[in-house]
């Protein structure tokens, strides 16, 4: 019997499927459906899936099947499974990312928190996380890096430690005096610079006090870091968090209107592995992400120039691949880095290497 619908009435059904976790937003509009054919008996519907196997993958499948097959003539349909490019992604993780806030009311806890409103003097034009999952790959050196070549290029910069156990920001970048208190606010300590700083360890009496504070607590200093502190107009505010997939990290997820999570990782199939663990939380929460840094990749012999790895080939553009995201670079083991972070004297190091992880980071957030 043949098919008594046409490829146009198949789009214009599909455009009134809502998606199961987005019931404001259709399978068409989130650009889930690239192409629909009719082939012979059966009608071929495409669907672009941010990931392979996100949760929802049956329940969209079966939205798609049932809409189609209770048209006209009940026809036979089939469903290829594809996955989307990078930019597609990154528009779909951008529209379930304000699906969610637009969904959430004050006071929710854990999967609906509301976002936190910084202080209404404050301009944060653009919101990037640092994230790993395990700890002692170099997070923290990314995140001081990052924040250091963005201000390279005349950028007004910020760092938020959200590291509150294991906080190594001030270090980094040499600053050693308390923020002063305003009428309006606690102000962030500058660097050399000009990076407006904000860290627990500013806010301790001996930075070698340690801070033992449970969950909650922890996610309460975050969100003041966030929504307290004079960090007036900034074009990017860069947030280090912590290692592992806990409180902290839930909370600057859900709390602050991150724009992307770059991730950091080092050759170890181990540390792959634990970072792949970070971006599922990111993805699942709706966060995009930026892309993958390997840190620690190699050592250049300063002999003989040969590179060696010590760590072991990298695997992390295998894992870049897995998590489906974009892989931002290679850095190396350098003792010069090591002893200017000693100094505090993070501004002074440079690398090619590193910046052209700052251009890619910078492609990501003009694409979106």
């Amino acid at each position: 019997m043949p098919i008594q619908v046409s490829e146009s009435n198949v789009y214009q059904k599909l455009s009134t499927v809502k998606h199961p976790e987005m019931p404001k937003r259709s399978l068409v509009e989130l650009n889930m459906i690239p192409d629909v054919r009719i082939e012979g008996d059966h009608v071929l519907v495409e669907l672009a899936l941010p990931f392979m196997n996100v949760p929802t993958k049956q329940d969209v499948i079966n939205l798609i099947q049932n809409a189609v097959s209770n048209m006209k003539g009940n026809p036979e349909v089939k469903v290829k499974i594809t996955e989307m490019n990078a930019k597609q992604r990154s528009k779909f993780m951008a529209y379930s990312q304000k699906e969610n806030v637009a969904s959430q009311r004050p006071g929710q806890q854990q999967g609906n928190v509301a976002k936190q409103t910084p202080k209404p003097s404050n301009k944060i034009d653009k919101v990037l996380a640092v994230m790993s999952g395990k700890g002692g790959v170099g997070k923290s050196s990314v995140a001081g890096l990052l924040a250091s070549s963005l201000r390279r290029q005349g950028l007004e910069i910020g760092v938020l430690d959200a590291d509150i156990t294991g906080p190594s920001i001030p270090m980094m970048f040499g600053a050693q005096h308390r923020p002063m208190q305003t009428q309006e606010g606690i102000l962030p300590v500058e660097s050399r610079t000009g990076i407006k700083l904000m860290s627990i360890n500013l806010l301790l009496p001996d930075q070698n006090q340690p801070v033992v504070w449970r969950g909650p607590l922890i996610s309460k200093a975050i969100e003041q870091f966030w929504g307290d502190i004079v960090w007036g107009d900034l074009d990017y505010l860069v947030v280090d968090l912590p290692p592992g997939t806990a409180d902290a990290a839930l909370t600057v997820m859900q709390s602050l209107p991150l724009d992307g999570i770059v991730l950091v990782t080092s050759p170890q199939d181990l540390a792959g592995m634990i970072v792949h663990k970070a971006a599922i939380m990111a993805q699942n929460i709706g966060v995009p992400l930026v892309g993958l840094v390997e840190n620690m990749s190699y050592l250049i012999c300063p002999d003989c120039g040969k590179q060696i790895n010590i760590f072991g080939n990298s695997t992390s553009a295998e894992t870049a691949k897995n998590i489906g995201t974009a892989m931002l670079g290679n850095l190396p083991i350098d003792p010069q880095f090591s002893e200017l972070c000693d100094k505090g004297a993070i501004e002074d190091y440079q690398s090619d290497a590193f910046e052209d992880v700052t251009d890619k980071v910078l492609e990501f957030v003009s694409s979106k």
